[in-house]
């Protein structure tokens, strides 16, 4: 019987829950926040409806309210029975650090809205012990920034099989049309020999291999690719370090037909065999130059 790797976020309010949530969904989780407890095992029977399709997925449930912790441990107990690896991370904080949160959200403790913020965390604290006591893994995100919290969940719940990938789109562009908007590095190679300018190679596109060779007979082509290598070589890895999912790196000549293109797909092939996802677009290369 195929099992869900499930596991199940819940802590005291103002601790990180939903921060979690979302750290987990950039690590490839299938991620729902305030699931009513009642519903663990039909959702876990539609996950595996999908197949391979979901197969780690993250919970988060609120279980503030007393009357919701027996349905929960029934629940959680029977997916259990069924052979699914269920997980429960609790995340709790100091004290003094959930009133300042929530004195910097400027946002009521939701159990006792009308009272001090310290005797909501206090009633909710011992209400949760019980919880606490259950939990397979607690983390204490006092002292976490979001960034180390979510290192901390990558390196507590990949599989070593499962390292962080981050997918890289390059992007050809012409400045003549505008800078994408959504670049995250940008390089401008209006610097380079234009072959617009060479009358048997302007109706032609950089995906050409003679407008590539024209292009790439220019010492300064081949350098700045060089250079341009080795920083990407240097900065990816600590992009992923930061668990980035993506980077768009934008290579701009006048029309976006010829030298960024060129290099664009040259780019694309010195990724070859690094593992990782490299999409390339041209985005202005069928526009009149």
């Amino acid at each position: 019987m195929q099992a869900l790797n499930l596991v199940i976020i819940s802590g005291l309010s103002g601790s990180g829950k939903t921060h979690a949530i979302k750290c987990f969904e950039d690590l490839g989780f299938f991620c729902v926040d305030n699931l009513p407890p009642a519903l663990l095992p039909k959702f876990a029977e539609l996950c595996l409806e999908r197949g391979a399709e979901v197969k780690n997925v993250a919970l988060g449930i609120d279980i503030r309210e007393r009357g919701f912790f027996a349905d929960f441990v029934g629940n959680l107990d029977r997916l259990k029975s069924l052979g699914h690896p269920v997980n429960l991370l609790f995340l709790e904080a100091r004290d003094e650090v959930l009133v300042r949160r929530f004195s910097e959200s400027r946002r009521p403790h939701p159990l006792l809205p009308h009272a001090p913020v310290l005797e909501g965390v206090r009633v909710e604290r011992e209400r949760l012990e019980e919880l606490k006591r259950r939990a397979d893994r607690i983390i204490d995100t006092s002292d976490l920034t979001v960034h180390e919290l979510k290192d901390l969940l990558a390196r507590q719940y990949l599989q070593p099989d499962q390292a962080h990938r981050m997918t890289i789109s390059l992007l050809t562009f012409g400045f003549k049309f505008g800078v994408p908007y959504d670049a995250d590095l940008l390089f401008d190679v209006r610097f380079l020999r234009n072959p617009n300018f060479v009358a048997e190679l302007k109706p032609l596109t950089g995906v050409d291999p003679r407008v590539q060779a024209y292009v790439l007979s220019d010492h300064d082509a081949v350098t700045f690719l060089g250079h341009l290598e080795t920083m990407l070589t240097f900065l990816i890895p600590r992009f992923e370090k930061e668990r980035r999912s993506y980077l768009t790196i934008g290579i701009g000549c006048t029309g976006g037909r010829h030298r960024s293109v060129a290099l664009g797909t040259r780019l694309k092939e010195s990724f070859a065999g690094s593992a990782r996802e490299v999409i390339l677009r041209h985005r202005d290369i069928d526009k009149p130059s």
